[in-house]
């Protein structure tokens, strides 16, 4: 199996980039954020980790058991904040006792300010601030995650190829780029979604399908600058055949807008998806989402001012990191230095 080795140069800038102790402290806080997201239900939940019911132990946050089981006959569902557990047994239960879709009942006003049972405070529904944004937080990387992957599969794949084989190659992809750069983007994205019931493949599969442009202008400067070169030449010498050396010369060489340009754009997809999410064309309530609580905010500005700051703090503080991450990242492959 071929293996992707990066150039000698690549890995001195990858030691650089270590070196900053800014962009990897973003690196680890963005690590740690991310972790504690996909673990959102040991963190924000109405169903505990462990409960003991009538002498038998069940584990409802990993396979919640039928309200039959529990002598329950009025319902199918559970409400475990309704449970006599000081009769009949005990449980365990998360930091915050409330999933990110459940309104707190015990409040006297939607929204309320934050408290102990809220800590940042509840929405115009009565939901949980904390588990919304802990939650939107998943599904806002999940969105850019996809968005970066799809679009730089694309775009290096085309970038790489219009440089690397030039001609007829390179016109053609050229117009097609010229063609679809005078799309307007936001809009047609707006149109799609409105025509289409919104969800997070949709929303991937329909930003990737313009996002790849802007990485391809790079790459395939890249490919124009490599294909030249005596180890490309020596490579086509020896008879290896086109994928090869694209894929073990040209593209390790090629890595550093690729690199360099990555957190910028997870950065905006993140801010993305909270637009689109913030106008109405994002996500289909009641989806956790760092948008619809600003735009809550919108509304409820005077009376509300929890729904405006932790939303856009957790905004603001994950473009921080990214930002963080993107200058050291282009300050260790800057070729200047």
């Amino acid at each position: 199996m071929m293996k992707l080795r990066l150039s000698p140069a690549t890995e001195r800038r990858l030691k650089n980039f270590k070196k900053n102790r800014i962009a990897m402290g973003s690196v680890i806080l963005l690590g740690l954020a991310l972790v504690a997201s996909l673990a959102s239900e040991l963190i924000a939940n109405d169903r505990p980790y462990v409960m003991k019911y009538d002498d038998k132990i069940y584990f409802p946050t990993f396979r919640e058991p039928l309200a039959a089981e529990l002598g329950i006959t009025d319902s199918y569902t559970v409400d475990y904040a309704k449970l006599d557990l000081a009769t009949h047994g005990w449980a365990v239960f998360p930091p915050v006792h409330f999933n990110p879709l459940q309104s707190n009942a015990n409040v006297e006003t939607y929204p309320s300010p934050p408290s102990l049972n809220n800590p940042m405070g509840t929405d115009d529904r009565g939901r949980d601030v904390f588990a919304r944004l802990l939650y939107g937080f998943r599904i806002s990387f999940v969105y850019a995650i996809g968005v970066w992957l799809l679009t730089y599969i694309v775009g290096v794949t085309f970038g790489l190829s219009m440089g690397f084989f030039g001609g007829w190659v390179d016109f053609a992809g050229q117009r097609l780029v010229e063609v679809m750069s005078s799309v307007p983007q936001f809009f047609l994205l707006i149109i799609l979604i409105s025509i289409f019931e919104p969800s997070l493949t949709l929303l991937i599969a329909v930003t990737a399908v313009f996002g790849w442009i802007s990485i391809s202008y790079y790459t395939r400067a890249e490919g124009l600058k490599l294909r030249k070169l005596e180890f490309v030449e020596s490579a086509r010498a020896l008879g290896l055949p086109t994928w090869r050396i694209l894929l073990k010369h040209v593209l390790p060489n090629a890595l550093t807008p690729i690199i360099t340009f990555s957190p910028f754009a997870i950065a905006a997809g993140i801010t993305g998806l909270a637009a689109l999410d913030y106008l109405g064309f994002g996500l289909a309530p009641p989806t956790p989402s760092w948008g619809e609580l600003l735009n809550q905010a919108k509304k409820n500005f005077t009376t509300a001012w929890w729904l405006a700051f932790f939303p856009s703090l957790a905004l603001f503080s994950t473009l921080t990191l990214l930002n963080f991450v993107g200058e050291g990242l282009r300050n260790a492959f800057d070729p200047r230095k």
